[in-house]
């Protein structure tokens, strides 16, 4: 725009500004953080091994109680 009328040449940058949107993941796609599931406070720990279920202690993740009955590392019932 020499003259400041609009009558100049058509940029031909990358087309990359903020307007430009379209392709991208949006938010909410992953499944947190270490690939836990987010199943809440309730639910069941289940052994692997023996498979016999104890009831879910919120703040205390299943891989970190050991089974009752055999000593396994428990998991979270999905």
């Amino acid at each position: 725009m020499p003259k400041g009328d609009g009558t100049g040449p058509m940029g031909a940058g990358p087309g990359t500004g903020r307007g430009m949107g379209g392709s991208g993941m949006g938010q909410g796609q992953g499944r947190g953080r270490m690939g836990g599931f987010g199943l809440g406070a309730g639910g069941n720990c289940v052994c692997p091994s023996c498979r016999k279920t104890i009831p879910h202690q919120q703040g205390v993740p299943c891989t970190q109680v050991k089974c009752p009955a055999c000593g396994a590392a428990m998991t979270r019932e999905r």
